[in-house]
């Protein structure tokens, strides 16, 4: 495993504790998205696709420490857009650490070797770099040339003065299992902390649509892609994974897991968002409203249409580390034994009884843009046009 001892025991004292104390449902990992605004624009990103006005904002140092008060989860993720975009990000990024937090800071690292300078290394911070594939499949990815070439090198950098470092590898219905397979051998042998590891997301207002899996197919190439660490057949494990080992059983169709889409709460621009990090189906003003007036039942596969085929981190990692602690010698077993590659698969989940999808997300940029225009001038303090902003 790559993530620390230290760590794992926080986490897991954490879920115990929300657990002895009744609460039935509970934050594990925050996703702060300070601001959508991004220095690339992937063909298959749902993040950016604002107008110029929602683009420009940010959520302030205030707000982004609030939210982390707010909700209590150990663990932040921030995200984006581009989170290095935002001048603010070393406070927030030592606000957080100072709550005692565990932060993940995503970044495309294009801005990476310019501002890592205004961090500083420290056992709860792990810059989070996405490369979601070797060279040809990552510069893909983000529809750019030379991105691939560019991330490496930051993260041989911020890795070399002392920073934890992990990737961050999303995989679509393209990837290769034995390239995915090198690649993570690569990024090994360049010693990187974690790989942290999920399959795509189908966003709807994606431009590239053809290239997201569905969940046999998922299951299918993770099984395959998995059964090339060694450890997945016996020996010792070549990749430190920073997902969870039930987690990865989950990937390759081993566990009938439903999601937790409150274990993963999301707070951007917006406010907190309804029910998770990869819908946006409406906001509350405070997490305490996220919580009490979120019909949480109407979503999740088999649920729900959007639903169907999402087996992503972000929903499911919440899920299996709250079954670990409810089955330890299970979990432990795919720690040791890693991910079973081979047999039947767990049973699917029945999607006959699914509600038809909703498409809301207009609805709601009309209202932001609306409570915009009735905000007072702030000037043009952030600045930025355009919804794709060239890499310093």
């Amino acid at each position: 495993m790559g993530i620390p001892l230290s760590q794992q025991a926080k986490v897991a004292a954490y879920v115990l504790k929300q657990q002895l104390s009744g609460r039935k449902r509970f934050p594990l990992v925050l996703m702060l998205e300070p601001l959508f605004r991004c220095n690339l624009a992937c063909a298959g990103c749902g993040k950016i696709d604002y107008p110029d006005k929602i683009l420009n904002k940010r959520l302030t140092v205030e707000e982004s420490l609030g939210a982390a008060e707010e909700c209590g989860a150990p663990v932040v993720a921030i995200a984006g857009g581009e989170p290095l975009l935002h001048k603010e990000m070393p406070e927030i990024v030592k606000g957080l650490l100072d709550q005692g937090r565990i932060v993940i800071l995503c970044t495309n690292a294009l801005l990476l070797e310019k501002r890592m300078d205004d961090y500083k290394p420290h056992p709860r911070f792990i810059w989070d770099i996405h490369l979601d594939g070797d060279r040809a499949q990552h510069d893909w990815a983000v529809s750019q040339e030379g991105v691939y070439d560019r991330a490496v090198a930051a993260l041989k950098k911020v890795r070399d003065k002392g920073f934890r470092t992990a990737i961050n590898c999303t995989l679509f219905n393209n990837a290769d299992a034995e390239r995915t397979a090198k690649f993570f051998d690569d990024v090994t042998a360049m010693g990187v902390d974690n790989i942290m590891l999920s399959p795509g997301y189908s966003y709807e207002r994606a431009p590239d649509q053809k290239h997201f899996l569905n969940r046999q197919a998922t299951k299918e190439l993770f099984r395959d892609v998995l059964s090339r660490n060694t450890g997945a057949k016996g020996g010792k494990a070549k990749w430190r994974m920073g997902n969870s080992p039930l987690f990865l059983d989950f990937l390759a169709g081993n566990q009938s897991y439903n999601c937790t889409p409150w274990g993963n709460p999301t707070r951007n621009i917006f406010g907190w968002q309804r029910p998770c990090y990869l819908l946006g189906e409406g906001y509350a003003k405070t997490y305490q409203e996220l919580m009490d007036t979120t019909d949480w039942d109407k979503y999740g596969v088999g649920n729900y249409e959007k639903c169907a085929d999402c087996m992503v981190h972000s929903g499911f990692e919440a899920t299996a580390a709250i079954d670990a602690l409810k089955h330890p010698i299970k979990a432990l077993t795919a720690q040791f034994r890693g991910p079973r590659t081979e047999g039947p698969m767990a049973p699917e989940i029945d999607l006959t009884k699914q509600r038809p999808a909703e498409y809301v997300f207009s609805g709601h940029v009309q209202k932001v843009m609306e409570d915009i225009a009735h905000e007072p001038a702030r000037g043009a303090k952030h600045g930025g046009s355009g919804k794709q902003v060239a890499a310093e």
